[in-house]
């Protein structure tokens, strides 16, 4: 039997017109993505974005709007799974204290999982910024949500 994998993204754009974004590292795999995770059994998809960014940002967030769901097959990078993702825009109720980075994939310990933040500018922000597939789907829902704020 085949799986879901439900995933749930917060886009953050500051009012300086950058998007956040997620360079993470599992083994030899680095990637980037939205900030955001996996749906628990017995959570919201809400619920879940709330708290991947506690986990991941250690902030509060309020979820302002859903801004796209995935209407097309995409397998899972990981494993035999079909991927689902939703998206929906969100602000964090404080600024999270992590130290932001300014080079794509600047990890520090090599082996180990690590995930660090950092900015992109939504004028430069392109396709091939992002890793994952479903992700690289919503760069021009972005770009339109800036220019509507």
């Amino acid at each position: 039997m085949k799986n879901f994998n439900i995933r749930v993204y917060g886009i953050w754009i500051h009012e300086d017109e950058k998007v956040l974004v997620s360079d993470e590292r599992i083994a030899d795999f680095c990637f980037t993505k939205f900030p955001g995770g996996g749906l628990e059994w017995g959570e919201g998809l809400k619920d879940c974005l709330i708290r991947e960014w506690k986990e991941e940002l250690d902030v509060e967030i309020e979820v302002i709007n859903h801004i796209y769901t995935t209407d097309f097959f995409q397998l899972s990078a990981f494993n035999d799974s079909q991927v689902i993702s939703v998206y929906y825009q969100v602000k964090p109720l404080q600024m999270p204290s992590c130290d932001f980075q300014t080079k794509p994939l600047n990890f520090k310990q090599l082996g180990h999982e690590e995930c660090l933040f950092r900015w992109i500018p939504i004028q430069q922000l392109t396709m091939q910024d992002l890793t994952l597939p479903i992700d690289k789907q919503i760069v021009s829902l972005i770009k339109q949500l800036n220019k509507e704020e």
